[in-house]
C-alpha cells in the first residue's frame, strides 16, 4: 500500500470533507480519510502509477484546491506530482514548496473574506438604516438601497453562492445553500418589485403591519434582509477561518524541535565538520557540546553529562549520561561534551514517532459538527420544499400570482439565517474576549461543546501541577552539623555549576566563596571552601556512608549528599515545587463534579507525594508519551469525557487524543498548538475558569440557536398562510438578531 497526504483548502463544513472522502473512496484500490479540522486527506492506494494527479484533479473538479505537502514528498517518494503545470497549480514542477503554497492559499482566502466583510459591513449598515428608519426614506431612497445592497449580495456573498453551486452539482445542501437561497430570494423579489411593481415609484415608503392583505404585494422591497444575512454570516465565516488557520500546527511544532545541524566526527585522524541532520546515517558519530540539542537518537560513546529530557518525558531533573547511555534526539545536553553514535535517524527517531502520534490522534478525533450545520441539513431542504408548496397551494386556491409569490417569499425570508449566523460567533467573541481577560484562550466553538461534557480531568505533573523548577525542599544535617552550615558549604561549591540541581542549591545558600572547582563526570562537583574539601553529589558517597545515611525516611525528592573532608555532613533534598494554586484548583474541579487524575513520567514515589499534597483522586506515574495517549484512550473507552492539561512536548499527543486539550501558556509550542484551550495564566485555576467559561458560553450559544430558530419557525406557518407581511419577516430577523447579540453580551459579566 502506497500512502499520500494532501492539503485541501476551500472546505466550508464537515459535509465538504465527507463528500471528498466518498469520491476518493470510489476510486479503485483507494482507501481515503479526509479531516475537516486539519484540512488534510490521507490516501492509501493498493496500486499507483506514481502520480498524485488523479486525486488532485478529482478534488479540484469538486471546487476545492489540493496541494502536496513538502514532507509528504520527502517521506513517500513513490508518489510524484506529475500534474501538468498549465492545468494544476499544485504541480511540483511549478511550486518547489507546495506546503507553502497551501498556506498561501489559506491566507489569500482569509484576506478575501476580510475584505468582503469590511465592504459588506459598511454598505449593509446604510441599507438597514434606510429600511428601518422611515424618516431617512427620502424620495427615491429605494434605488440608493439597491445600489448599496447589490455589491453586498453579489460580491460579498460570492463565497456562499460559489459553495452552494458546487454543492448542488453533487446533490448536497448545506448552510451556504440556506444563505444563498434566502439572500437571493429577497434580492430577486426586490428587483421584481422595483422594476415591475410599485416599489420603484418616487415617494415609496415601507409600511408596517402585522398581517399582510396582499393589496399590493409588489410594493415592498427586502434589500436590508438580503444584505444583512450576507453580512452577519460572512462575519461568522471570517472569524471561523481566522481561528482554523492555526489548526494542525502541533505536527509542525513537533518537527521544528529537532536540531537542524550536527557536528559529524569522521576520518582518520577524526575531524569535525558541520552537516545537515538529514545527512546523518545510522552508525555515524557526532559531537554534542554543552547547551546544544542532540541531533538524533543514539548511544553515548564518550563523555559524561546531564541531559535535559523535560520536553520528552516531562521530568524536570536532568538525566546523568555516560558511555553506553541511550539518549534521544531534540533533548538538550546541559553540561559535558559528548560523543554519540547514531542509532535511529529520520522517521525512525523518537521525535518523529511522537509527531506521528499527534497526527494519528488528530485524524482519529471525532469531529463535532456545528449544531447549525446539523440542523440545516434538514432545515434547508424542508424550508425550500415548504416555500414551493406554499407557492403551489396559493396558485391553486387563490389563483393570485402576486399573493402566491408574496407568501412563498415570506416563507423563505423568515427562514433566512440572520440570527442563526450570529448565534455562534457573537457568543464566541464575547466569551473568548472575557476569557482572554481571565487568562483563557479558547480555540473555537467546537471546543465548547466538548468542554460541557467533561467528567474527568487528566493533569500533567511537571510544569502544570508543579512549577517545573527545582528548589531546595529540606536540609538534613548529620550529627554535629547545622542545616545552614551544610547548605552554605554546598552552595559555595555549586555556585560554579551549570546543573539545574546545582543552581537550585546555589540559589538557596550563599555567603561563602570556593576555589579549585572541579566537575567530576558521573560523580558530582567538588571545591575547597574555607580550607575544607567539599564534595556535592551522589557519586562521592561510599558504601559505609550509605548505610549510615541520616536521611532515611526523609521527604520525597532528590537527595544530594554533601561530603566535607571525607565525612558526610548531611543531605540536601531538591524537588520540583508545587504551585501555590494547584490544590485549590483541584478542589474547585471536584466542586464541579470532575474527577482529577495526575499523569506523569516521574517516579511513582514522587507522583504519589504530589498527588497527596494537592488532593488528586488518582495518580498514574512512570508513563512515556505513547503511554499517556493510551491512558487517555483507556479512560475514554471506559465512557469518560476526558480533559487533558499539560505543558510539554510529551503531552502534545495526549492533548490531541483527549476530548478537550488545555495547554499551559508557558508550555512548549507543540503542546499549545495541540490543545483546544490555552491557559495564559500559569496556574491550574485558569483551567477551572476555562471549564466554567466553556460551559457558560456553550449554554449561551445553544440558547441563541434555540431562539434564532424559534423566531423563524414560529412565524413560518403564518407566512405560509399568507398572514405575515414579508416586511415583518425582516423585522423578526432584526429582532432575533438583537436578542442574540444582547444575550451574548451577558457573558461580559462572567466571573
Amino acid at each position: 500500500m502506497n500512502s499520500l497526504d494532501l492539503d485541501i483548502t476551500g472546505m466550508t463544513c464537515a459535509s465538504c470533507a465527507n463528500r471528498i472522502e466518498r469520491k476518493l473512496n470510489k476510486l479503485d484500490g483507494v482507501t481515503a480519510t479526509v479531516n475537516y479540522a486539519t484540512e488534510k486527506a490521507h490516501i492509501e492506494a493498493a496500486s499507483s502509477d506514481g502520480s498524485a494527479a488523479p486525486y488532485i484533479e478529482l478534488i479540484e473538479d469538486m471546487g476545492y484546491k489540493a496541494f502536496i505537502p513538502l514532507q509528504t514528498q520527502a517521506q513517500t517518494p513513490t508518489f510524484q506530482a506529475t500534474t501538468q503545470p498549465q492545468t494544476h497549480p499544485a504541480s511540483t514542477q511549478d511550486h518547489p514548496h507546495p506546503a507553502s503554497e497551501a498556506e498561501l492559499a489559506t491566507d489569500r482566502e482569509l484576506a478575501s473574506l476580510r475584505q468582503r466583510l469590511i465592504g459588506a459591513a459598511i454598505l449593509s449598515t446604510l441599507v438597514i438604516l434606510l429600511a428601518m428608519i422611515p424618516p431617512l426614506q427620502f424620495t427615491n431612497w429605494q434605488w440608493l438601497s439597491l445600489t448599496l445592497a447589490a455589491p453586498v449580495i453579489v460580491w460579498a456573498g460570492y463565497p456562499f453562492h460559489r459553495s452552494t453551486w458546487a454543492n448542488l452539482k453533487h446533490g448536497a445542501v448545506t448552510m451556504d445553500t440556506l444563505i444563498t437561497v434566502g439572500a437571493l430570494a429577497a434580492f430577486a423579489w426586490s428587483l421584481v418589485a422595483l422594476f415591475f411593481g410599485h416599489a420603484g415609484v418616487p415617494g415609496m415608503r415601507h409600511s408596517w403591519s402585522l398581517f399582510h392583505t396582499h393589496s399590493d404585494p409588489l410594493g415592498d422591497i427586502y434589500l436590508e434582509v438580503a444584505a444583512g444575512v450576507v453580512t452577519f454570516v460572512l462575519a461568522g465565516r471570517y472569524f471561523e477561518h481566522r481561528s482554523k488557520k492555526r489548526a494542525g500546527q502541533a505536527l509542525r511544532a513537533l518537527t521544528q524541535l529537532g536540531s537542524k545541524q550536527a557536528t559529524l566526527l569522521s576520518g582518520t585522524p577524526p575531524t569535525e565538520r558541520l552537516v545537515d541532520v538529514a545527512q546523518l546515517q545510522v552508525g555515524d558519530t557526532f559531537v554534542v557540546r554543552p547547551g546544544e540539542k542532540i541531533a538524533t537518537d543514539g548511544v553515548v560513546t564518550d563523555g559524561h553529562s546531564a541531559v535535559d529530557e523535560s520536553m520528552l518525558t516531562g521530568e524536570s531533573v536532568p538525566v546523568e549520561v555516560a558511555p553506553g547511555s541511550e539518549i534521544t534526539g531534540a533533548t538538550v545536553n546541559t553540561s559535558g561534551r559528548l560523543l554519540v553514535r547514531a542509532t535511529r535517524v529520520g522517521e525512525d527517531t523518537q521525535l518523529a514517532h511522537m509527531a506521528r502520534l499527534v497526527e494519528r490522534a488528530q485524524s482519529g478525533k471525532a469531529q463535532v459538527q456545528r449544531l447549525a450545520d446539523r440542523v440545516s441539513a434538514v432545515f434547508v431542504p424542508a424550508v425550500i420544499v415548504l416555500a414551493l408548496l406554499t407557492l403551489a397551494v396559493w396558485l391553486l386556491v387563490a389563483r393570485d400570482v402576486s399573493s402566491a409569490l408574496s407568501a412563498a417569499v415570506a416563507v423563505l425570508i423568515i427562514a433566512c439565517p440572520c440570527a442563526l449566523g450570529l448565534a455562534t460567533p457573537t457568543a464566541l467573541l464575547v466569551g473568548t474576549g472575557r476569557g482572554a481577560q481571565m487568562g483563557v484562550l479558547i480555540r473555537g466553538p467546537e471546543v465548547l461543546e466538548t468542554a460541557r461534557g467533561v467528567d474527568t480531568v487528566v493533569l500533567d505533573k511537571t510544569g502544570t501541577v508543579t512549577t517545573g523548577e527545582m528548589s531546595v525542599q529540606q536540609v538534613l544535617p548529620a550529627q554535629g552539623w547545622s542545616e545552614q552550615q551544610v547548605l552554605d558549604l554546598a552552595a559555595a561549591v555549586e555556585a560554579n555549576s551549570e546543573h539545574p540541581i546545582g543552581r537550585a542549591i546555589a540559589r538557596a545558600g550563599g555567603g561563602r566563596n570556593s576555589t579549585g572547582f572541579e566537575n567530576i563526570p558521573g560523580r558530582g562537583v567538588q571545591a575547597t571552601v574555607d580550607g575544607q574539601r567539599v564534595q556535592v553529589g551522589r557519586g562521592f558517597v561510599t558504601e559505609t556512608q550509605t548505610k549510615t545515611d541520616p536521611t532515611t525516611g526523609g521527604p520525597v525528592g532528590t537527595h544530594i549528599p554533601v561530603i566535607v573532608d571525607g565525612e558526610r555532613a548531611g543531605s540536601i533534598i531538591v524537588a520540583d515545587t508545587i504551585k501555590g494554586t494547584s490544590a485549590e484548583a483541584i478542589n474547585r474541579m471536584k466542586d464541579l463534579g470532575l474527577r482529577t487524575v495526575i499523569l506523569t513520567g516521574d517516579s511513582p514515589e514522587v507522583a504519589r507525594s504530589v498527588g497527596a499534597q494537592v488532593g488528586a483522586d488518582d495518580v498514574i506515574a512512570g508513563v512515556m508519551p505513547e503511554d499517556k495517549v493510551a491512558e487517555v484512550q483507556r479512560l475514554q473507552d471506559a465512557g469518560h469525557v476526558v480533559a487533558m492539561v499539560g505543558d510539554g512536548v510529551n503531552d502534545a499527543a495526549a492533548l490531541t487524543q483527549a476530548d478537550l486539550g488545555m495547554a499551559m501558556g508557558r508550555g512548549t509550542d507543540a503542546a499549545i498548538e495541540a490543545a483546544d484551550i490555552t491557559l495564559v495564566r500559569d496556574d491550574l485555576l485558569a483551567a477551572v475558569d476555562a471549564l466554567r467559561l466553556s460551559r457558560r458560553t456553550l449554554k449561551t450559544i445553544k440558547m441563541n440557536l434555540f431562539w434564532a430558530f424559534a423566531y423563524n419557525v414560529a412565524a413560518i406557518p403564518l407566512a405560509a398562510l399568507g398572514l405575515l407581511n414579508p416586511m415583518l419577516a425582516g423585522a423578526a430577523m432584526a429582532l432575533s438578531s438583537v436578542f442574540v447579540v444582547s444575550n451574548s453580551l451577558r457573558l461580559k459579566g462572567f466571573q
